[in-house]
């Protein structure tokens, strides 16, 4: 992989002068004044710092434990207030997608798409975002042994789209007992 970019962020090139980026934000979206508040910070001091951000936060948060759990605005008012955040901060977006259906709208806002750890093995998924062509973020299940990120990044390639990164979130073994060795 020569490298990936989304807004200033590189990905994979070492040689840069700035290999490091930041991808962060508040997992799900609140509220839009929240997320602006929160955007507006982080965008402060990276820009202070000189290194490069990715805002992140999720229109919906399909895989929560409970079912009476928070999940965010839905698609439309979530890809919506991410719109403003990138056009308003201009940084550069990554949001979940949970479904084939909201790759391509998603595509539309968002510069990377991440698909969450617990669907990071789902073949018509991680093809219907690989389409997209945006860089897409698989995030290891913590069930997964590293190698079979391999297969899941194959999926991605199969669409021609080569732009993947593959998030480590660390093993369990056992009940609740996450392990990240690096």
């Amino acid at each position: 992989m020569a490298h990936l970019a989304a807004g200033n962020a590189l990905f994979g090139d070492l040689k840069s002068s700035q290999p490091f980026f930041l991808m962060a934000g508040p997992n799900v979206i609140q509220s839009e004044e929240h997320i602006f508040a929160m955007c507006r910070e982080l965008k402060r001091v990276t820009d202070e710092l000189d290194v490069p951000f990715i805002f992140k936060s999720s229109f919906d948060k399909a895989n929560r434990t409970s079912i009476t759990s928070f999940r965010g605005p839905g698609i439309d008012d979530g890809l919506r207030i991410l719109q403003a955040v990138k056009t308003t901060f201009d940084v550069p977006i990554v949001t979940d997608i949970h479904t084939e259906e909201q790759a391509e709208p998603v595509s539309a806002v968002a510069d990377v798409m991440q698909i969450p750890a617990f669907l990071c093995r789902q073949t018509d998924l991680l093809l219907a975002a690989g389409r997209t062509g945006r860089v897409i973020n698989i995030k290891k299940g913590q069930f997964c042994a590293p190698s079979v990120m391999r297969n899941s990044a194959k999926k991605v390639f199969s669409t021609g789209n080569e732009n993947v990164l593959l998030c480590e979130r660390g093993s369990t073994f056992g009940y609740s007992d996450l392990v990240l060795v690096i």
